[in-house]
């Protein structure tokens, strides 16, 4: 048996530290787009989204909420329909991502796996969400519960974004705002500014490393047109 490992040489890159740790610094905010899983009037999920996206903005961030009403289910619509195109030009103007869905019967709503269900895994050879950051939060009527945000945590990876260790999950919401829709100061609130504050410090930590930190061997092997032919299939 030899030592040397069976790998081709023209597509093998030694780790550039160089590129890794001192990339060229962009000076925009970081850019969160928020989404929820509820179209209720009075939404806890969207109440929280909008409640980080104040955080985000103190901390320097520029966030944008796509508000899920109208979005077709998905195969019932095609991806020209104007809901659609709004949520996937969001994803691309973002480099980080909230989720935040209710938990209803044990697992995320619908509304929610319908949004993400329309963010493509790759268009035209580009992975849309791949290496951007991502916190997952979940609101419930009832006690505490991580059913949801383990489930957007599968999906974050699935969709090949970086998942923050943090997260939020707040019980009994309807106890959490007051009459003005503002959430309440309590441990559930810092545990949102936690979870906002450490998706500002990775996205800042990431997003100009990122077309490093996602060049991979094995995609090296293959040109654009053969990755497009095979990750591009019309439908499952």
């Amino acid at each position: 048996m030899t030592d040397t490992p069976n790998i081709e040489e023209d597509h093998f890159n030694p780790i550039d530290d160089t590129r890794l740790l001192l990339p060229k610094r962009a000076t925009h905010g970081p850019r969160i787009l928020l989404l929820y899983g509820s179209l209720r009037p009075r939404s806890f999920s969207r109440l929280m989204t909008e409640e980080a996206a104040r955080i985000l903005t103190r901390l320097g961030a520029e966030t944008r909420t796509f508000n899920p009403t109208g979005l077709p289910l998905p195969d019932d619509a095609g991806p020209e329909h104007p809901k659609v195109q709004e949520l996937r030009d969001l994803v691309q103007w973002s480099e980080g991502m909230v989720w935040c869905s209710p938990e209803r019967h044990g697992a995320m709503t619908g509304v929610m796996k319908t949004q993400i269900d329309w963010i493509p895994l790759s268009l035209g050879g580009v992975r849309p969400t791949q290496g951007k950051t991502l916190a997952v939060m979940q609101v419930s009527g009832g006690s505490q519960s991580f059913n949801a945000v383990n489930q957007l945590r599968i999906l974050g990876r699935w969709m090949r974004l970086l998942t923050i260790p943090n997260q939020s999950s707040t019980p009994k919401a309807f106890l959490e705002f007051d009459e003005d829709d503002r959430m309440k100061p309590s441990p559930f609130y810092d545990r949102v500014v936690d979870v906002m504050e450490e998706l500002v410090k990775f996205t800042l930590l990431t997003r100009d490393n990122k077309d490093y930190l996602l060049d991979r061997y094995s995609e090296r092997k293959e040109s654009a047109a053969e990755l497009s032919k095979r990750v591009n299939q019309k439908a499952i």
